[in-house]
């Protein structure tokens, strides 16, 4: 049972941002500093990316661990109300994340999905931002399940969070 009158959950629930959060911020300045200039949520572009980077052809997203089903410690545990809800929501997410991610490589677009986690280790964020940003040695697209073994932060399986 929620602790929530639903006028209550509702208020909290609206305070919720879906841009411009802490996490995106910190890559933002991140990918700023090392003098990278970039355009925000790009409405033209499947997902609306956090970051497109037009010139070098690559977006980053920065998905929170709990709304995208991440799996670390901090998404690990669902709410304990509408159970049933919340697994169909985190897995229609995690759907249309592969989705996104899908179009977006079939246009030649290079992506990284950067978790909300691994933000709060700032020389690693970093290491995994130059890393991505740095001029391709390679072609641009790589198969979906070599993109996940590459960056190893794209959306997980929708099987992945069977609980």
């Amino acid at each position: 049972m929620d602790r929530m009158t639903p006028e209550q959950r509702h208020r909290c629930m609206s305070h919720i941002r879906s841009k411009d959060t802490q996490p995106e911020w910190l890559v933002r300045r991140s990918v700023h500093a090392m003098g990278f200039r970039y355009r925000l949520h790009v409405k033209g572009l499947p997902g609306k990316p956090d970051l497109v980077l037009p010139r070098h052809r690559k977006i980053i997203f920065v998905h929170g661990c709990f709304w995208h089903a991440h799996g670390c410690r901090a998404a690990q545990r669902p709410p304990a109300t509408h159970q049933r809800f919340w697994k169909e929501k985190f897995a229609a997410n995690v759907r249309r994340d592969r989705q996104v991610l899908r179009q977006l490589w079939q246009a030649g677009w290079q992506v990284l999905v950067v978790w909300e986690c691994e933000t709060q280790e700032p020389e690693r964020l970093r290491a995994t931002l130059a890393a991505f940003l740095a001029p391709a040695t390679r072609p641009a697209n790589y198969e979906l399940a070599d993109q996940h073994t590459l960056y190893g932060q794209a959306a997980e399986f929708p099987e992945d969070y069977g609980r």
